[in-house]
């Protein structure tokens, strides 16, 4: 039993939906997340859904037999904060976060009302090794996110 997952990737530009996010203090963090991300992976930005910017790709599988995939690691700028996904899914990343900066997590998202909240080395790292973490496709082989 496999039910498609809703948030896929496209082939809308990415700098073209952040340039659109309305809040120019948003938009701005937005800006240097994208840099930030692609600094620290090395992959091209690929918009998953209308509103989220991810970078790599991984395959999952549950034990259930569920399995689709995701992007590695990405963001999302909200109207209420940042939203950053697969940086804090180990122990040693989750013990980073007392380094990070003013900051709030949920089960498995990073949330940042300001990026000028974040220590910029902390948050890179969080991001390149999430990024190795997570990075994998159906075979568990190292893959960038293709169309």
């Amino acid at each position: 039993m496999n039910a498609a997952n809703l948030t896929m990737p496209t082939n809308a530009p990415a700098t073209e939906f952040i340039n659109g996010v309305e809040n120019p203090k948003r938009r701005a963090d937005a800006i240097e997340l994208l840099r930030l991300f692609e600094a620290a992976t090395g992959a091209p930005a690929v918009m998953w859904g209308n509103s989220m910017v991810g970078f790599g790709w991984n395959h999952y599988r549950y034990p259930s037999g569920r399995e689709g995939d995701q992007m590695a690691v990405g963001f999302s700028p909200r109207k209420a904060n940042l939203a950053l996904y697969g940086l804090i899914n180990t122990d040693a990343a989750r013990l980073r976060l007392a380094e990070l900066g003013k900051h709030k997590t949920g089960v498995g998202c990073l949330y940042l009302t300001a990026l000028a909240d974040a220590d910029p080395a902390v948050l890179g790292d969080l991001v390149r090794e999430g990024f190795e973490l997570m990075n994998t496709g159906p075979e568990g082989t190292m893959v960038t996110a293709q169309l």
